[in-house]
């Protein structure tokens, strides 16, 4: 499954499994506390029984393309756009347009970031040599 992957409504209605709070986030490797912070951004939206929250689905493969945008680098409120943009009509060609500006945008800064690493590692390699360099030149004297 893709980024822009999600399972339709159609799909849930006819997977009667659920998971509770406590196995969704074991499985995922989140607290309680981020699932139910997903949930209280509208990212994730869990049937409510009392104060039981049921889990289906629709729920996990959005908690995984929240946690995938996550490591990707995008922001919770792009991650939102994203998904959200599944529901609309024509949604997967405007979401994939959304995606591939988002993809171009983060590429950029990460490759920005790249060459900033590279240099910082190039001044760190020079400074050493420097250092080793004084440090012969006393050990001689």
């Amino acid at each position: 499954m893709n980024l822009v992957t999600a399972s339709s409504e159609s799909e849930t209605a006819s997977d009667p499994r659920t998971w509770t709070i406590a196995q969704v986030a074991d499985e995922f490797g989140v607290t309680h506390r981020a699932v139910r912070h997903y949930e209280e951004l509208g990212l994730i939206s869990p049937e409510r029984r009392g104060t039981v929250r049921i889990y289906r689905r629709r729920d996990r493969t959005r908690l995984n393309l929240i946690l995938r945008g996550k490591r990707l680098g995008f922001v919770l409120e792009e991650i939102r756009t994203i998904i959200n943009l599944y529901d609309e009509p024509r949604g997967q060609a405007s979401q994939l347009r959304y995606v591939l500006n988002q993809i171009n945008d983060r590429r950029a800064d990460l490759e920005r970031r790249r060459r900033d690493i590279e240099e910082a590692l190039k001044e760190l390699d020079d400074f050493e040599q420097r250092c080793q360099d004084d440090l012969l030149a006393l050990d001689r004297g």
